[in-house]
């Protein structure tokens, strides 16, 4: 072989492994998308949109990540990322049993002025008008949700889990349950409730007003590395730089601030 031939299959071989130093790189982020719109969606042909979608392609282009989505209903999502099949995962309210599990990053990037409300089916006849009236009622609730600490820790109502919130008003129009609690702002804009017929589902007069954070989850494997910490810095500074504000505000979400930081 001649000089000029060796030195050409030196270079192409150079030139080979430099791409496959750079294809590796890049690190893949498993992200978990659940549908729960507007800020989660998953259409029929399994595409995935939504805020956290949003933050992570913005996060993506400051850090030599790969991301990879996975569409999941809720409770399997929540039940992926505390096994450590999942990486992150959006949306999540805060809890002290989920800290064991899981770790959150700051600042939360949903921040809903809205309400835990319970519907109903338009003929059962029910009147919800206080707390008191749940008890000896069957709830559905999405397996792994959080709700507000009353509800939560009440071990006197009877609750039914359900998979998805698709499942839990099938569950209700069948009449396996009387009531199903929900967030009222993703509820409403839920596929699966404004393809209902709005005369078959009511909502109750009751319902539990508060500020919801939405958190970004990481699963406790992915929040020991490095990585992890990048993330943490970039979203701080989608925060300062008003980035953050940004993407969120096409989901009617209100500005994130650097006093988010601290929740």
């Amino acid at each position: 072989m001649s000089i000029t031939m060796k030195l050409y299959f030196t270079s192409l071989l150079l030139l080979l492994c430099s791409s496959f130093a750079l294809a590796t790189a890049f690190e893949k982020v498993v992200v978990a998308v659940d549908h729960a719109p507007p800020y989660g969606m998953v259409s029929e042909d399994g595409k995935v949109s939504g805020a956290i979608v949003d933050i992570m392609r913005e996060i993506q282009r400051t850090l030599p990540i790969k991301l990879e989505y996975v569409a999941c209903p809720f409770s399997r999502c929540l039940k992926m990322l505390e096994q450590n099949e999942l990486d992150v995962m959006g949306g999540l309210i805060r809890t002290e049993a989920r800290e064991q599990k899981m770790q959150f990053l700051t600042p939360p990037y949903m921040m809903l002025s809205s309400s835990f409300v319970f519907y109903a089916r338009a003929d059962s006849g029910l009147e919800i008008n206080n707390y008191q009236d749940l008890i000896g009622k069957r709830i559905a609730v999405m397996r792994g949700a959080a709700h507000f600490p009353r509800f939560d820790n009440d071990k006197t109502l009877t609750k039914v889990e359900a998979l998805s919130e698709h499942n839990a008003f099938d569950m209700l129009l069948k009449s396996r349950v009387e009531l199903v609690i929900a967030v009222e702002t993703t509820a409403d804009h839920a596929s699966v409730f404004l393809q209902r017929p709005s005369q078959e589902i009511v909502k109750m007069p009751y319902r539990y007003k508060d500020v919801i954070y939405g958190h970004i989850a990481l699963s406790k494997q992915f929040a020991r590395s490095e990585l992890a910490d990048k993330i943490q810095d970039r979203l701080n500074t989608l925060v300062l730089n008003g980035r953050l504000t940004e993407l969120v505000k096409g989901y009617n979400l209100p500005p994130v601030t650097a006093v988010a930081l601290d929740k």
